[in-house]
């Protein structure tokens, strides 16, 4: 029941207690570093519901990521503002994804089971990691995590297998308009090469 009271107040942070508890947590959490391992989870409800457990070979790991998207150069040549090229550039990649893959990088002993939102404000975006370690016994007799012990979910965030990236992949559409998504698009590109 107190899973179901958390759930209703993250819906609206802004209308709930939420935004005062957080607005004080992120004072402390700029000075610290970009990615921290935690003892617990922030959103204990999410968490769980990304499949944490309160047991051993479960870690959270919260990112701090930079809002906002790419910059480019301005071109000395002249052209036109529209053929810049400097706005509206926009990464193919979601901040979580991107967050993920740097929890990723620091912890390579790791793999990434799912990622959830916490806070943001004017300038970052923190994302926190449920991660699993793929050696660690309690993991490998628990039959409900233990398939992501095998090595074919090796290195599965950098290949768009957590949720982020299905979303990034296209992989949230069915049917209609969504022909060349499957299995992937690169995979599409290789069957029409050889027709």
């Amino acid at each position: 029941m107190a899973y179901k009271y958390m759930a209703e107040a993250w819906k609206k942070p802004e209308a709930s207690f939420v935004k005062e508890i957080m607005n004080q947590r992120a004072i402390k959490w700029r000075r610290q570093p970009t990615i921290v391992r935690v003892e617990r989870p922030t959103r204990l409800d999410r968490a769980r519901k990304l499949g944490y457990k309160a047991k051993q070979g479960f870690v959270i790991v919260r990112v701090r990521v930079r809002r906002g998207w790419l910059k480019r150069p301005r071109p000395k040549a002249g052209r036109r503002p529209k053929r810049m090229g400097v706005t509206r550039i926009k990464l193919a990649k979601s901040l979580k994804l991107v967050a993920e893959e740097r929890a990723a990088r620091k912890f390579p002993n790791l793999r990434v089971l799912n990622s959830y939102w916490v806070w943001e404000d004017g300038r970052y975006k923190w994302y926190e990691m449920v991660m699993v370690d793929p050696h660690h016994p309690v993991i490998q007799s628990d039959e409900n995590i233990n398939w992501i012990c095998e090595s074919v979910h090796k290195g599965r965030v950098f290949r768009g297998l957590t949720s982020a990236g299905k979303k990034m992949r296209g992989l949230r559409h069915k049917g209609r308009g969504a022909e060349k998504v499957r299995p992937s698009r690169g995979a599409v590109r290789k069957r029409k090469e050889k027709q």
